[in-house]
């Protein structure tokens, strides 16, 4: 029958509208998630200072910083729960990724009481803050990547990397902090400093390409202030110290502050990146939404004026009048006059003109999300080949992160190559090799 087309032109509508839905309260999932982010990096750099100064410095940051996490700790709790509901739509792979979370959070209480009492070294409590962070980051690249969406895929993107760079960054907060309160320049410390940089300045390069012009204005406005000048020269005091120098430790606090600034600044970024999330949600629902109503009154219309199946047959391949076109087929006796087949007509072409709509608008998004997909996709790539690396070879982060660079740069390829290279490799090709044989 001419109309059999109609149930599944609004089905696909309403469909549309339950996807964007559904990603209206991801984003708000991932506000949460990214509040909690930044509140435990804050407190992972205070406890930094507050461990390598034997608790001298930055008692009461710390404190601070644990009193303003723990709510935010509750409110995602209570969101994940509701994540149980099956009619929210989360899948097995996000509910494990939650579970994992929760573990997290739960070894945060005992994490803290060590902590209060100067018991862990700051290295380890800075490795521990940063494992609970790394799970929550791995949860909003998760998210982003189960829900790109035409409309809002490279914001997703941007965001996604922001998050990333964020998170070196106040990983470099903290271990710096580390540095100058210490009092000493440590070799492995000072290689993570560049590492963390060289991370940022990674995640940040994408965050750039996809942001949108006005975003990527004001960061690019952002690299230009006073405060990144001070950072770049407390970087270099501590990179470029002789190994086992003495460093100034009056400098920690100075070094966190200057450090917070900038995290402070992809914060604001960050929470605006958020907002604009939200209104293009809102948009796109209300777009939909609209377009819904307006197919289902076009739908209506069909069902109480059927036009003749003949009549549909010419409307579907050809208009009259264009070449090539089937011409209109004399009226049969008692048949619609012809003013009602104009009519009959008119609605069929709306039909068409609908679909041809529909296609059209799913056809001009599909290289944007092609692109949003193959950037999620290269990190996803390259942060598994890192993971191989550190587990089969024993290698840290910063180090596996180097020989992938290293091979990329002697082989002239691209990191992406190298990395799924890795991953193709057996076990047997990461086997050290033996020991020489005693004389």
């Amino acid at each position: 029958m001419p109309l059999s087309a109609s149930p599944f032109v609004l089905r696909a509508k309403q469909l549309d509208i339950d996807a964007v839905r559904h990603l209206a309260a991801r984003v708000e999932l991932v506000t949460v998630i990214g509040q909690l982010i930044h509140a435990l990096q804050r407190e992972r750099g205070a406890c930094s200072i507050f461990l390598a100064s034997h608790g001298l410095q930055f008692n009461e940051q710390h404190l601070n910083a644990q009193q303003a996490a723990t709510p935010l700790e509750q409110q995602l709790r209570s969101l994940f729960d509701a994540q149980l509901d099956p009619a929210q739509g989360a899948t097995a792979r996000l509910l494990s990724l939650m579970a994992w979370v929760l573990l997290d959070l739960d070894a945060l209480h005992e994490l803290r009481r060590q902590i209060d009492r100067c018991q862990p070294s700051a290295h380890d409590s800075v490795a521990a803050f940063s494992r609970v962070i790394a799970g929550l980051v791995e949860l909003v690249f998760h998210l982003a990547d189960s829900t790109v969406h035409p409309g809002v895929s490279r914001q997703l993107v941007a965001f996604v990397h922001l998050v990333q760079g964020k998170e070196a960054a106040g990983q470099e907060r903290a271990v710096g902090g580390q540095l100058f309160a210490s009092g000493q320049a440590l070799p492995v410390e000072q290689e993570r400093i560049t590492h963390l940089i060289d991370a940022q300045e990674r995640s940040l390069a994408v965050f750039e390409e996809f942001a949108d012009p006005a975003l990527r204005a004001r960061w690019q406005q952002l690299q230009l202030t006073p405060t990144v000048a001070q950072l770049e020269r407390l970087r270099r005091t501590l990179c470029t110290a002789r190994p086992g120098a003495a460093l100034d430790a009056q400098l920690s606090g100075r070094w966190f502050e200057v450090a917070s600034e900038r995290i402070t600044d992809l914060w604001q970024l960050e929470t605006e990146l958020v907002q604009d999330l939200r209104q293009a949600c809102a948009r796109q629902l209300l777009q939909l939404q609209q377009e819904l109503q307006d197919a289902e009154g076009l739908v209506q219309r069909l069902r109480n004026t059927p036009p003749p199946h003949t009549h549909a047959v010419v409307e579907f391949f050809g208009i009259s009048g264009h070449p090539g076109t089937v011409p209109l087929l004399a009226q049969p006796p008692g048949e619609a006059p012809p003013d009602t087949q104009a009519r009959d007509a008119q609605a069929m072409s709306s039909m068409v003109e609908l679909l041809q709509a529909q296609t059209a608008r799913l056809a001009s998004v599909e290289m944007e999300l092609e692109a949003a997909k193959r950037a999620l996709h290269e990190r996803k790539i390259i942060e598994r080949a890192k993971g191989v690396l550190m587990s089969r070879m024993g290698l840290s982060e910063e180090a596996a992160f180097r020989a992938l660079q290293k091979t990329a740069m002697d082989q002239n390829r691209r990191l992406l190559d190298v990395a799924e290279a890795t991953l193709s490799l057996p076990d047997l090709a990461f086997a050290r090799p033996p020991a020489p044989a005693a004389d």
